[in-house]
């Protein structure tokens, strides 16, 4: 989360906040939830200050709007970026997290954090995940001091709204275009697209930067449905782990294997210990995209 600036006065009185996302759907980069927020007194201010939903403005006035009420000092606002290592691995654990589930919590997390600083806050404009109803029920439960509104297009509804899209279409934008690839290889180059699966240049970059062995770049959300046509081509990948064990049925040693299928992740955990003695450690590549191995499912 990041916020500017100390608690101005202002913040000490009711206030309301607005809170949206960017980047729920592409397959590149990451998802980013913005919030902001001002005294209820600045609502018909707020109003006039030519925010919008930010899927209607052109970039340039996109860079404006935000560069301006940064400046603002009866604004608040602040982001969550979640990077797309985060929400693949969250999605593809054995104890699944899906997107909405994510969304919903990174928007409380938003609230919680801004009633930690001291903000008071009396109404929260969301723009939904799922069903608006269980969604305000959910977060009154949490927040019982707080009137929520949950609602379709609240981006085009609400300015307070309209201003955190801003917020969150900037960040990540930013985020995309200043993002700084890991990977080594020659080959690698930026010009990914939009990162929507539907946009021919992110598809064009998916299928060239694909690793038969090692999946896609860490700019990639590699449990998106759109990679499954890049992998058809994958191999399958069987590595002989370095301890032995007693076969139970028979009672002698033997080689245990650990497979990797399709770009899923199966096997053992091998012993810390065995891990320190050969001096191998854990490549990178699975240490970057927070890859554990399971002993079962």
């Amino acid at each position: 989360m990041v916020s500017l600036g100390q608690l101005p006065i202002w913040a000490s009185k009711p206030c309301i906040m607005g809170i949206d996302e960017a980047g729920r759907g592409p397959v590149l980069g990451p998802m980013v939830y913005g919030c902001l927020y001002c005294a209820r007194s600045y609502q018909k201010i707020l109003s006039t200050l030519q925010f919008a939903d930010s899927k209607t403005l052109k970039e340039q006035k996109r860079e404006e709007l935000f560069e301006e009420l940064k400046t603002n000092k009866s604004i608040g606002w602040a982001v969550d970026v979640i990077d797309p290592r985060d929400l693949s691995a969250k999605m593809l654990k054995k104890n699944k997290v899906n997107l909405n589930e994510i969304s919903h919590n990174s928007a409380i997390g938003l609230v919680r954090k801004t009633l930690d600083l001291g903000v008071l806050l009396t109404e929260v404009y969301v723009d939904t995940v799922g069903d608006p109803e269980k969604y305000r029920v959910k977060l009154s439960e949490i927040f019982p001091a707080i009137k929520f509104v949950v609602a379709k297009k609240a981006d085009s509804l609400y300015p307070v709204v309209s201003g955190a899209s801003i917020v969150a279409k900037v960040t990540r934008d930013r985020a995309l275009r200043d993002w700084v690839l890991d990977e080594t290889a020659e080959n690698m180059q930026r010009n990914f697209g939009s990162g929507y699966p539907g946009d021919p240049e992110t598809k064009a970059w998916l299928d060239h930067h694909k690793h038969a062995v090692f999946g896609f770049p860490t700019l990639v959300r590699f449990s998106w449905g759109t990679c499954n046509a890049y992998s058809k081509d994958s191999v399958e990948v069987v590595w002989e782990s370095d301890a032995s064990e007693e076969d139970e049925s028979n009672g002698r040693a033997s080689k245990r294997q650990m497979k990797l299928t399709n770009i899923g992740f199966t096997g053992v955990k091998r012993k810390s210990e065995d891990i320190e003695s050969s001096g191998k450690g854990r490549c990178k590549f699975f240490q970057a995209r927070k890859l554990e191995l399971l002993s079962q499912f």
